[in-house]
């Protein structure tokens, strides 16, 4: 009988997320005040400048995406754990029968029906695998989605008061491959990320 492998593994965020580019027009209207508290570095690009942040350092450094992280892996783990489990289970059943059927121990017609079972064993361990990775495939992008909303959310407000012409995300090089250093506004907009993410997890726990 045929094992099938399971092979369950976490997508890197910034492989999921490089998709993402974030383009933030500049809207009319009064300059409004600072959208983000506790930022502790200051971008030096000027208001109309195309700037870019480094999508890599963010989903690095950020606090939300190594929460959520954290909270997959272990998801991650804890299946993984139980379809092994259910994978060495099948493997040992298997193994048993063939050596009584070797030895000789059980007659044509019992080793016919205890063969059948244990085909249905493992075409139901098959379903319940293929089950766990549609789970994981699914944590995994409601985790992108949050991430890519928390950004994209923190950027347009960030942007009332900044008015840059354009904010792109850049991820291995691309699009941005050589730029004035002062254009990359990642620092400042890590820090407002997380001073936020924080100021709500305060917020949540004081509810």
């Amino acid at each position: 009988m045929r094992k099938t492998p399971l092979v369950i593994s976490i997508v890197s965020l910034a492989v999921a997320l490089a998709a993402i580019i974030l383009v933030l027009t500049v809207g009319k209207g009064s300059k409004k005040e600072a959208a983000s508290e506790g930022e502790s570095t200051e971008a030096t690009a000027a208001k109309g400048d195309i700037v870019y942040i480094d999508l890599d350092k963010i989903l690095m450094e950020y606090d939300m995406a190594n929460d959520l992280r954290s909270v997959v892996e272990t998801k991650v783990q804890n299946i993984q754990a139980e379809v092994n489990r259910r994978g060495k289970k099948l493997e040992s059943d298997v193994k048993a029968f063939q050596e009584k059927i070797d030895k000789g121990l059980m007659t044509r017609s019992t080793a016919e029906v205890q063969g059948q079972k244990l085909q249905q064993q493992e075409a139901d361990f098959n379903n319940y695998a293929a089950q766990k990775q549609q789970e994981i495939q699914e944590e995994q992008v409601v985790m992108m989605n949050q991430l890519g909303d928390a950004i994209q959310t923190f950027l347009q407000k960030y942007n009332e008061e900044k008015q840059y012409s354009m904010i792109l995300t850049n991820q291995g090089g691309a699009p941005v491959i050589t730029a004035d250093p002062a254009l990359d506004i990642t620092e400042d907009v890590l820090a407002g990320l997380n001073a936020e993410y924080i100021r709500n997890k305060d917020n949540k726990g004081k509810e």
